[in-house]
């Protein structure tokens, strides 16, 4: 969770959480398809020894300063996640969640990197404020 600021900062900016100058492990994003619901968007993230790896995601459910969620649909883990927008005496919080369900014999090898993974993404919200708040 991150304080954001006053909610009227933020109102309107929810589907810039898809940008990457938060995430250090992003390489690159570009909308491919749609708006909203079903968008669809090409990312690359840094895999072993930095190099590509596809980590397409498509937006699963989006209501306006309250609710982004999305699900990977290109490689080897295919996370879902969910950021959320809670007002509260004027100021407003965001929440980050993540998933990913392992099984076999990406359980065994890739359990460690996915976590080590997903915590980066999860600590790295504090760097949201500054792209959310003018």
């Amino acid at each position: 969770m991150a304080p954001v600021g006053h909610a009227p900062s933020v109102h309107g900016r929810l589907g810039q959480l898809v940008a990457p100058r938060w995430r250090s492990g992003v390489l690159d994003i570009q909308r491919v398809s749609g708006q909203g619901v079903g968008a669809v968007y090409r990312q690359g993230v840094r895999g072993p020894a930095g190099r590509r790896i596809a980590a397409d995601y498509e937006v699963t459910a989006y209501q306006p300063d309250r609710l982004l969620a999305l699900k990977t649909i290109a490689g080897p883990v295919r996370p879902t996640g969910q950021f959320r927008l809670q007002e509260a005496g004027g100021a407003t919080t965001l929440t980050l969640s993540l998933r990913a369900d392992l099984a076999g014999v990406k359980r065994l090898f890739m359990a460690g990197m996915v976590q080590k993974t997903m915590d980066a993404e999860v600590a790295a919200i504090d760097n949201v404020k500054r792209l959310l708040e003018p």
